[in-house]
């Protein structure tokens, strides 16, 4: 993974000294809170509704071992010991004293971590696909890109003021598995008829209060301008994006007032000035970031001991299904992804205590060359596990309570931190989670049901992703009052689509048998093998808003 040169420490650190000096004079009262505030955001600190929020950046969620150690430390001094996996895949910490951030952001620096552009109007984390440079479907390392992006967008002095957050996403694989239609950016690596490499660049998807999907800017962009077309792309936004109105300010406001061939010929327009300068990319510079993503020293493994995988996963019922569900293909022969569910009723989906976080850095270090990845799902992954270990691994994680054999089923749930902890939500949305969590817990029902992503947001900002649940869920609020609204639909991969509201909102206890409606409907309704998705495209919404809404 990406290791920090000079510069980069030196900024951090720096950094982490400007704000210690800006907050003693907040606390000291010489610095008042309208002009704190633009200073807090740009290091990833809100004030939320019990206490102060400070937001982790995790690059294209990747952490070592040595890092969620750190996170883990901070969390127990510092906050109350857990943290929570958001769908950017950074981390947030909930319960933080404004006079100990200083000095998080301190301990963060030591280990290669801050908290910049996390929050504020400005390019935000860039993130990826969680299986990123280890796909069995991969056509190119998207890792060196987005550092190639992060360096480039971070402090950049330009886009410092954007009319409102702005957040890229990059695939490098068969399947988009970085959501990237439903970004204001949205980039796909590919290569040519001559095998030249290339960037499909979209624009104008996302999610929030009018949700979008991203239309295709440029097909076909050379890999040596992808920052300077990136450039220009903000530099539309940023000159003609609204700022009068916050709602209507994101990049898809823009493309579709503009549409989108008009949207292109204002970025070609402004791409002819930036176009062979100063950040044209060269095969040095993208070497250089590729050199920090150097392959592990993974040793060869037996022909036996894959056979012996499989017998394995014939003979044990329990470890069979964690190997279906949580065990992804690896690009080396021998070696397996293995995805640690953070998924349980107890808690809230994407929490992880500190005492789990040293556990899971050491198994990282035992099993997987001390590297592991966050995904936009918030679950963790150990990226290069050798399949002679994986059922020692799988032991380990049962008893650690973290080997859920359910993700990618309905139980592996999205949500944001809703009512509970944020200011801006209208409702809350983990006890929905947990009460669903509760419902189908059925094993054999889940793995009946297949593959189903349901995606819960506690209000119309849809950190919960809910739009692009195939089961999606809304806290709204009616005077006062928390009700849910369910769309039926969404999905967030190569066939992106927004789901379809089913019609008048429910009451919080209503969720779990309105959800059960759903689910009976799709059962009765599919064809052999076919998925939840499938079933709702194929019949349409009507079945589903019948039974729901029956006398």
């Amino acid at each position: 993974m990406y290791r920090y040169d000079t510069y980069d420490q030196t900024l951090v650190d720096e950094r982490v000294a400007q704000f210690r000096d800006q907050m003693d004079r907040y606390l000291g009262g010489r610095l008042p809170e309208e002009e704190f505030r633009p200073l807090r955001l740009q290091n990833g600190l809100y004030i939320q509704k019990h206490a102060p929020m400070l937001r982790i950046a995790i690059p294209y969620g990747m952490l070592s071992s040595r890092q969620l150690r750190a996170l883990g430390e901070i969390t127990r001094r510092y906050d109350r010991g857990y943290g929570h996996f958001t769908t950017r895949q950074n981390l947030q910490l909930n319960w933080p004293k404004l006079e100990d951030i200083p000095d998080i952001l301190g301990e963060l620096a030591q280990v290669q971590m801050h908290a910049i552009q996390t929050s504020g109007n400005c390019i935000r984390n860039t993130t990826s696909d969680q299986f990123a440079g280890i796909a069995q479907d991969e056509v190119e390392d998207p890792r060196p890109w987005c550092e190639l992006i992060r360096q480039w967008s971070t402090l950049h002095p330009e886009f410092a003021y954007l009319p409102r957050k702005f957040k890229i996403a990059v695939s490098g694989a068969a399947e988009d598995r970085a959501a990237i239609q439903v970004h204001d950016i949205g980039l796909r690596l590919w290569h040519n008829e001559n095998g030249e490499l290339r960037f499909r660049v979209l624009a104008g998807g996302g999610l929030g209060r009018t949700p979008m999907i991203g239309d295709v800017v440029r097909e076909d962009l050379p890999w040596q301008h992808l920052l300077t077309y990136l450039e220009a792309c903000v530099r539309v936004y940023n000159q003609f994006g609204r700022r009068d109105n916050k709602f209507k300010a994101r990049i898809k406001i823009l493309v579709k007032a503009l549409g989108i061939e008009e949207y292109r010929r204002r970025v070609d327009a402004e791409w002819a000035h930036l176009k062979d300068g100063s950040q044209t990319l060269n095969q040095a510079a993208v070497d250089t970031a590729r050199a920090h993503f150097i392959e592990p020293e993974r040793r060869e493994i037996a022909e036996q001991a894959i056979a012996d995988f499989e017998r394995l996963r014939g003979e044990n019922r329990a470890f069979s299904r964690f190997v279906t569900n949580n065990v992804s293909g690896h690009k080396v022969p021998g070696y397996k992804a293995v995805t640690l569910s953070l998924k349980r009723r107890e808690h809230a989906p994407g929490d992880i205590t500190a005492d789990q976080m040293d556990t899971v850095a050491e198994l990282a270090d035992r099993y997987s060359f001390g590297e592991l990845r966050v995904t936009h799902e918030q679950n963790l992954v150990l990226s290069d596990v050798a399949v002679d270990e994986i059922e020692a691994l799988w032991q380990e994680l049962e008893a650690l309570g973290m080997a859920n054999p359910t993700v990618g089923t309905l139980n592996d749930i999205i949500c944001c931190p809703g009512g509970d902890y944020c200011s801006l939500a209208n409702a809350v949305s983990i006890p929905i989670a947990q009460a669903l969590q509760e419902r189908f817990e059925d094993l054999d029902f889940l793995y009946d049901l297949g593959p189903l992503d349901l995606n819960i947001s506690g209000c119309m900002n849809a950190c919960g992703h809910h739009h692009v649940g195939h089961i999606g869920i809304l806290g709204v609020d009616k005077k006062g009052e928390e009700y849910y609204q369910i769309s039926l639909g969404g999905n967030a991969t190569d066939d992106a689509s927004l789901g379809k509201i089913l019609g008048p909102s429910f009451y919080r206890e209503d969720v779990p048998d309105v959800v059960d409606k759903v689910l009976k409907v799709y059962v009765e309704q599919r064809h052999e093998d076919e998925r939840f998705l499938d079933t709702y495209r194929r019949i349409g919404l009507k079945p589903f808003k019948e039974r729901v809404y029956a006398k």
